[in-house]
């Protein structure tokens, strides 16, 4: 079954951790034994995986932060130095679209065409939607005017930390006066606006003043797992109300209560645990269409940090049959799994 993943760091996790996603998954993690860190060479996320798991589309992210959280590999010390380190991810992109592994999706047309030569067995690029995990890249308004004509569709105004424009996961501020000034040129130019790591303060502000399309690439449910970082009862309905779809996540602390990171054993999560999440998403709404895929695997971790039955991108297809032991109808699993952000897409970006 085809999968619409997202939340994908993957210009990240090649230029940061000097990741060749063209190699198979035991290349890449034979290439990183013997590194320090316990999330080298435990990675779940290449291109071969990614075909052999129909993962067809993703949102693919450009993340660089200037911030004060001073993360190696994330925080730069001027918004000009995060810029140029965005712009690099992106040319990532269209490297790998050069090299005939990816192709870029800017409207619902690109997306229609491409699934249709995906289902039809034309496999070897990977479509991607251009996504921005927290907006600190983007200088002015003018710029995102230009960031959008090189194919960015998707911003999220901050992640962790105080960003530029907003205070993000760990913060408590709202939308700064740039953030509001960024807001309308986002609406101008029909960008989404996805607030999967705003603040509360911030996703409120968002919600109630954003006219555009939103989106939440990568989270989960609050009642479930406590903390900031996951999203409140009511802050799901608001978004089943504006019409969006929510991405869930693969991250173990955010599937498992109380998890501490480095302490907490990871076999007892399971992808069990991410269709509670999905299963929560749908109680509130009363029906499956506002809930999918957002995965952020490799996102900052791997499979130590992963959903222990999961070993690689392509076990995303052992979630159908999850649903379906939860009773899930066949066209619930299939908005799920692709057709929801299919049918959100085909509104929230130009036709042509």
């Amino acid at each position: 079954m085809l999968v619409i993943d997202s939340h994908l760091d993957l210009s990240w996790n090649a230029l940061n951790w000097n990741r060749d996603f063209t190699l198979p998954v035991e290349e890449i993690r034979r290439s990183e034994a013997g590194m320090n860190e316990a999330r080298r060479g435990r990675n779940t996320v290449c291109f071969p995986e990614m075909r052999k798991g129909d993962v067809g589309i993703c949102l693919a992210t450009v993340l660089a932060r200037s911030t004060r959280e001073n993360t190696p590999l994330l925080d730069y010390r001027s918004q000009e130095i995060a810029s140029a380190m965005g712009h690099g991810q992106r040319i990532y992109y269209k490297i790998m679209e050069d090299c005939g592994q990816l192709r870029m999706l800017k409207d619902w047309g690109d997306i229609a065409r491409h699934v249709e030569e995906w289902n039809s067995g034309s496999r070897q690029r990977i479509g991607y939607i251009l996504s921005m995990e927290g907006a600190d890249p983007i200088l002015s308004p003018a710029d995102a005017a230009r960031w959008w004509d090189a194919g960015l569709r998707v911003v999220g105004l901050s992640h962790y930390g105080q960003g530029i424009y907003a205070g993000g996961t760990t913060a408590t501020s709202g939308l700064t006066a740039r953030g509001f000034e960024m807001l309308a040129a986002f609406q101008e130019l029909g960008m989404v606006v996805d607030v999967t790591h705003l603040a509360d303060e911030g996703f409120w502000q968002v919600t109630e003043k954003y006219q555009g399309s939103i989106l939440a690439s990568h989270n989960n449910c609050r009642a479930l797992v406590p903390g900031q970082r996951q999203f409140s009862d009511d802050q799901i309905r608001k978004l089943i109300e504006r019409g969006t779809v929510i991405g869930a996540a693969f991250d173990s602390w955010m599937l498992h209560a109380g998890y501490v990171q480095g302490e907490t054993d990871n076999s007892q999560v399971k992808l069990k645990s991410v269709i509670g999440h999905i299963d929560h998403i749908c109680q509130l709404a009363g029906n499956a269409r506002h809930v999918a895929i957002g995965s952020d695997l490799d996102g900052g971790f791997g499979k130590e940090q992963s959903p222990s039955d999961l070993e690689t991108i392509a076990d995303l297809q052992k979630i159908p049959l999850l649903l379906k032991e939860r009773g899930y109808s066949q066209d619930d699993i299939s908005g799920i799994m692709y057709g929801n952000w299919l049918r959100f897409f085909q509104h929230a970006l130009p036709a042509r």
